[in-house]
């Protein structure tokens, strides 16, 4: 990479001079079982051969917080790679977006060499996809990867947040870096009503990917509301974000804040329903939710 550019950066379109081919297309709805109620992902299947050009330009057609590439894996403890790019740049590893390519690379025909797992590389490595059957249908999970940074967030850049959220210092009860690849820093809100409540000024924000939890009362449907801010990459709110919850699951149920089991609701403030299933096993913390198949059809590029 040059020096000084930024990967996510959003770069000029320039036209192309590359072959045109057709690909295979699936779009799904992830963390839901109903359609239009989770996140949606874009995923072209047999993607080699295209230019990374090619697919920064469609992640940006599509508009959509997550496109993914599936590929031929390089590592021989995998079973497929994928790519995954938002509007502004490539990820080395989200959450939506792996358990929308993986539920696409088996239903386009994929044999993983394990009954009960996948094993998918991406940009962080191998993440295991766990496979569980649920009354007719199939949830994945994935084994959350390992954080790449966390302990408390400097003074001035907590400062920052707390503007950018609107809240005042002591209304962030913690706040830790929960970095699992693209950069996360975790909030804990007192609950999920000021959750919900949030009006953040994003340009204030620029430059962080920032997630936001808080409980809802005792005996709720979901433990907690999650909401998830980055507009760096083109997205100022996700709607439902695998990554995030990752984090966050990590940091506070090793703090002793979330029980070792839980679901969090998140997409509310955009109309939307997600649902994130949690749970540690062992020295593992799966990140599980529903994916449902929208669009079907070929893609040309």
């Amino acid at each position: 990479m040059p020096p000084g550019l930024d990967p996510f950066a959003i770069q000029p379109i320039l036209p192309f001079r590359f072959h045109m081919s057709r690909h295979r297309f699936t779009q799904l709805d992830v963390f839901t079982a109903t359609p239009m109620l989770g996140n949606p992902l874009a995923v072209v299947h047999d993607a080699q051969g295209l230019a990374e050009a090619q697919m920064a330009a469609f992640a940006r057609w599509t508009n959509l917080s997550e496109t993914t590439f599936l590929l031929p894996p390089t590592d021989a403890g995998a079973d497929y790679r994928v790519r995954i790019f938002t509007p502004g740049g490539e990820l080395p590893f989200a959450g939506h977006p792996t358990l929308g390519s993986c539920s696409a690379w088996l239903a386009a025909g994929g044999q993983a060499r394990s009954a009960d797992e996948v094993v998918q590389q991406c940009g962080v490595g191998l993440v295991r996809v766990r496979r569980e059957s649920l009354a007719g249908r199939t949830r994945l999970a994935f084994a959350a990867p390992p954080l790449r940074r966390s302990g408390p967030v400097e003074p001035a850049l907590r400062a920052r947040i707390a503007t950018s959220l609107a809240l005042s210092d002591a209304q962030m009860e913690r706040l830790e870096w929960i970095d699992n690849g693209p950069g996360w820093i975790g909030a804990l809100l007192p609950d999920a009503a000021t959750v919900l409540a949030l009006k953040p000024d994003f340009a204030a924000m620029h430059g962080l990917k920032l997630g936001v939890i808080g409980a809802h009362p005792a005996g709720s449907d979901c433990q907690f509301e999650v909401r998830a801010f980055v507009p760096a990459l083109g997205v100022p709110e996700d709607p439902v974000t695998g990554s995030l919850n990752a984090g966050l699951a990590q940091w506070l149920i090793g703090a002793g804040v979330a029980p070792p089991a839980y679901v969090a609701a998140q997409g509310a403030a955009l109309g939307r329903a997600g649902r994130v299933h949690v749970q540690r096993i062992g020295a593992d913390v799966w990140i599980g939710g529903d994916v449902v198949s929208v669009v079907t059809g070929t893609v040309t590029l």
